[in-house]
């Protein structure tokens, strides 16, 4: 099973058929590797290359800009079988961050690489810069501009993520973001951290997505593992998790998570479009659950 996300936030209704159809297709991604016996971590790196790679979406081709209008990504990937990790933050240029976070993983050096010098290692892995503006869309322009304008509106959408369970009942997490519109240069948010917005061990995965330096205040995506751990069922555990994260921070945020139960997902912003395979491998998609507080 699989479950992905295309970020949480307020997506203008024009956008939100268009955002449906692109994590029905990263699942169908992560899918079909899945059915053909592939593990959790290569399904989640499929699905995410997937979102990486559309333009509607807040990571790679699309990311938010910077002040300076340029693009840095983050990403992380976490094999549960072996609380591994591999993760990269700040890269510029950086199209499939997910990719160089999987080549982080499997060289089993690091476990998060940042900035410009990421580069020197992501070249040895075969990995290039993207050329300078190639990531960059008109849609990400103009969510600058808004940004920067007197009276700007809410952020709408925001990190891609993909959480899955394999044949042999493995776990895996990948995220992946372009980060805040108009943020610093050298800003890392919560995705490319292990217990912020990127989590997995021997009995979940989760990918989280919202208000970054919230999730990493409260460690959201560890805390819910936590409250699995100790007995809590999935959706009430994602509820509370989230609960607090807003009584505590006042901020935003979502989460995908699959356990043995099967994918659970649930946000505290108006949408975050999301789509899963149930038991039959039958793909679902929704623009998320909604929890008020």
């Amino acid at each position: 099973m699989i479950i992905v996300h295309g970020g949480a936030g307020k997506i203008a209704p024009e956008r939100q058929a268009t955002l449906r159809a692109s994590v029905r297709a990263a699942a169908a991604a992560g899918h079909d590797l899945l059915a053909r016996g592939a593990s959790a971590v290569d399904a989640v790196v499929a699905a995410t290359r997937v979102l990486e790679d559309d333009p509607a979406l807040n990571a790679g081709t699309g990311s938010a800009l910077t002040r300076d209008g340029t693009v840095e990504t983050d990403a992380a990937l976490m094999d549960g079988a072996t609380q591994r990790v591999g993760a990269v933050a700040a890269v510029p240029d950086l199209g499939n961050a997910i990719a160089l976070a999987r080549a982080v993983l499997d060289a089993g050096e690091h476990v998060l690489l940042a900035g410009p010098a990421a580069w020197t290692f992501a070249r040895t892995a075969g990995l290039a810069p993207a050329p300078p503006g190639a990531l960059v869309t008109d849609r990400a322009r103009a969510r600058l501009a808004e940004h920067l304008a007197p009276h700007a509106r809410e952020r709408d959408g925001g990190t891609v993520g993909a959480v899955a369970r394999d044949q042999l009942g493995r776990f895996a997490a990948a995220t992946s973001t372009g980060g805040i519109v108009g943020k610093r240069p050298g800003r890392v948010g919560d995705s490319p951290l292990a217990g912020a917005g990127t989590w997995a061990d021997a009995r979940i995965a989760i990918s989280a997505t919202g208000d970054g330096e919230a999730i990493i205040r409260v460690a959201l995506a560890h805390d819910l593992a936590m409250r699995v751990r100790f007995g809590e069922p999935l959706i009430d555990a994602i509820a509370a998790s989230l609960g607090d994260l807003a009584t505590i921070t006042g901020g935003s945020a979502g989460l995908i998570a699959i356990d043995a139960t099967g994918p659970r997902f649930l946000q505290l912003s108006e949408t975050m479009p999301v789509a899963w395979t149930d038991a039959a491998g039958v793909i679902h998609d929704s623009l998320g659950a909604r929890l008020s507080t």
